[in-house]
């Protein structure tokens, strides 16, 4: 309708970034068929930049003011107009006036606290953004450019393995071992489980990673639940005193940190289940939450993953 009487766009918005040909490019998935590589910014990194504002042919650009924002946002999918916005900041390009010609704006915003990374998950997603925004009269020009950023932990110093026991009184108890409980996104589960005790016939077992978005707050609290992958780590009856080895490789898997409470807004989590089933197709199962994070320094190549034991020739732990 604008541009019936006129009022269409006359200029054409550029966003680059500094140095962006010798950054590192981030593939996200946007939506369900569409990727777009993102370049990649660090917590305390300086965003800094041009912006281009290109004129139409032989036309001129009055405007009240022009101006860039660097903005982080999460937004619900379930209902876009809630946003939260947990960063902000902005600089005037220029003051009121007329663009007769193409003019090139620098911007800068100095060692930028990033406090979350980036992530886009089921029904939230949470996003870095530069916004230029032409101000007019009757209706602003405005364009939008993403950036993906990635926050880095200090493994820790310590790290309690996990030791849990699960069973049915005098019929299955077994005990389970894994290594640690916080792992890197290239890392590796080991783990053991052991069969002190086996009444009943077991089929298979199988081992899946699940990863749970919660969204909101109690009462309008949304769960998304994924299985990342699964697959059996067991194939046969076991007897008393057996031990099934296991060995994971993370580094081939679609995972994100953790996580927690995000802005009060959302978490996502994940979890190691553990998963019997008997002869009659009945299953026993027993849950344990990880903790991943990105370590600093990691080499990018994916390792190959061991998906399957056969426990007819299984060696020993």
């Amino acid at each position: 309708m604008n541009s019936l009487f006129g009022l269409g766009s006359t200029a054409q918005i550029n966003i680059t970034f500094d140095d962006e040909n010798n950054k590192k490019l981030v593939e996200v998935k946007t939506s369900k068929d569409q990727k777009s590589k993102l370049p990649l910014f660090f917590d305390g990194e300086t965003v800094s930049g041009n912006v281009e504002i290109k004129l139409s042919n032989g036309k001129k650009l009055e405007h009240q003011g022009i101006k860039v924002e660097l903005i982080g946002d999460i937004e619900f999918f379930y209902n876009r107009t809630n946003h939260s916005q947990f960063l902000y900041l902005s600089a005037e390009l220029a003051e009121a006036g007329e663009l007769r010609q193409t003019f090139n704006y620098p911007f800068e915003f100095k060692n930028v606290e990033k406090q979350y990374e980036s992530y886009y998950g089921i029904n939230v997603k949470l996003r870095y953004f530069v916004r230029v925004t032409i101000s007019r009269r009757i209706s602003d020009i405005v364009k939008e450019r993403d950036l993906w950023v990635y926050s880095y932990k200090i493994p820790p110093e310590t790290d309690a393995s996990i030791k849990m026991e699960v069973g049915i009184e005098d019929c299955l108890h077994i005990d389970f071992e894994y290594n640690k409980s916080r792992y890197h996104l290239k890392d590796v589960i080991v783990g053991k489980i052991f069969f002190s005790l086996v009444r009943i016939k077991i089929k298979h077992m199988e081992l899946s990673i699940i990863r749970r978005e919660t969204t909101g707050a109690p009462p309008n609290q949304y769960n998304e639940s994924e299985v990342i992958t699964k697959f059996e780590i067991m194939d046969g009856a076991p007897v008393k005193g057996e031990t099934i080895p296991i060995r994971l490789f993370l580094s081939g898997f679609d995972l994100t940190p953790t996580y927690r409470d995000i802005n009060k807004k959302f978490s996502t989590r994940y979890y190691l289940n553990l998963i019997l089933i008997d002869e009659e197709n009945r299953r026993y199962f027993k849950q344990q939450e990880i903790t991943i994070y990105r370590l600093k320094g990691l080499d990018i190549n994916k390792q190959k993953n061991i998906l399957y034991i056969n426990y007819n020739n299984l060696l020993k732990y």
